[in-house]
C-alpha cells in the first residue's frame, strides 16, 4: 500500500485543484476567502492574457462568451508538460487537438497557424551562412531564413475570420519565416513551391538541383519548365524575405 500523504501536499493538491477550477473543487480550509479568490484571478487572467495576445482571430470567431469558457476549460483541464511561461500557447494548441470537443472543425488549426507567427519570432536558430543577397538562386545554393516553418493544413487557415468561417476543407501549405530585420513574415505556397521548400530544408546543392528533383518526381515531361517555374518562386521568396541570398 501507498503511504498516506504528508498533510502539507494533501494541503498543496487541494490549493492547486481549487485554483484550476473554484467552483467544483472546495477552498482549502483555513484560507480565507478574499485572498484565495484574489490568487485564483490573478493565475487565471495572467493565462488568459498569454492566450488572447497569441490567439486574436480565434478569439474574436468564438466571442466574448465562448472563449473564455474554452480557456477555463484548458486551465482546469489540460496538464503542461512544460515550466516555461512563454510556452503557454503551444499548449493550447496541444489542448485544442487532443482534448477539446464541441468547437469548430478548423479550430485546431486555426489556433496553431496563429501559434507558429510566436514560434518563428522566439525560435533559436543558428545565423546563416554567409551567402550574397544577389546571388544566383538556380545555379548556387539558395540560403533559407534560419527560423522559418513550412505548414500544411486540412484547412485554410489564412483566409479564416469574421467574414469568412470555411464549411469544406481546402488544403493549405504555409511559410512562415523570420526576416533578416527579425520581422516574421508570411506566404503561401502551392504543394509543388512546398516540394521546393523541403528540398531547400534538405540542402539541396542549388535551386537548379531542387527542381530537376522536382521534375523527375512528378515524371514532368519538360523539365525546364520546372526549373522555370521554381525560379519565379525562389526569385518571389527571396523577395518576401524567405531567402537571404545564395551561396557557392
Amino acid at each position: 500500500m501507498n503511504a498516506p500523504l504528508p498533510e502539507f501536499q494533501r494541503f498543496q493538491f487541494a490549493f492547486a485543484r481549487h485554483v484550476r477550477d473554484p467552483r467544483g473543487a472546495a477552498r482549502p480550509a483555513g484560507v480565507p476567502a478574499r485572498r484565495m479568490g484574489l490568487y485564483n484571478e490573478l493565475l487565471y487572467n495572467n493565462i488568459e492574457n498569454s492566450l488572447n495576445a497569441c490567439f486574436p482571430v480565434a478569439r474574436a470567431l468564438l466571442g466574448v462568451r465562448r472563449w473564455p469558457r474554452l480557456v477555463r476549460a484548458f486551465f482546469r483541464d489540460w496538464r503542461c508538460l512544460t515550466p516555461h511561461y512563454r510556452e503557454i500557447p503551444r499548449e493550447f494548441v496541444r489542448y485544442l487537438t487532443e482534448m477539446a470537443e464541441g468547437q469548430p472543425a478548423w479550430l485546431a488549426e486555426l489556433a496553431h497557424y496563429e501559434w507558429a507567427e510566436l514560434a518563428v519570432d522566439t525560435m533559436d536558430a543558428p545565423p546563416a551562412p554567409a551567402c550574397d543577397a544577389e546571388g544566383d538562386l538556380l545555379d548556387d545554393r539558395p540560403v533559407l531564413a534560419p527560423a522559418l516553418m513550412s505548414l500544411a493544413y486540412a484547412w485554410p487557415v489564412h483566409r479564416i475570420g469574421p467574414a469568412h468561417r470555411p464549411r469544406q476543407p481546402a488544403a493549405t501549405h504555409l511559410l512562415v519565416f523570420r526576416r533578416t530585420d527579425d520581422t516574421v513574415g508570411f506566404m503561401e505556397l502551392n504543394p509543388v513551391s512546398a516540394r521546393l521548400v523541403a528540398l531547400l530544408q534538405e540542402d539541396a546543392p542549388t535551386g537548379r538541383a531542387a527542381a530537376l528533383r522536382i521534375a523527375a518526381e512528378l515524371s514532368h515531361p519538360q523539365p525546364e519548365a520546372v526549373v522555370a517555374g521554381a525560379s519565379a518562386v525562389l526569385s518571389e521568396l527571396r523577395a518576401a524575405g524567405a531567402i537571404y541570398g545564395a551561396r557557392s
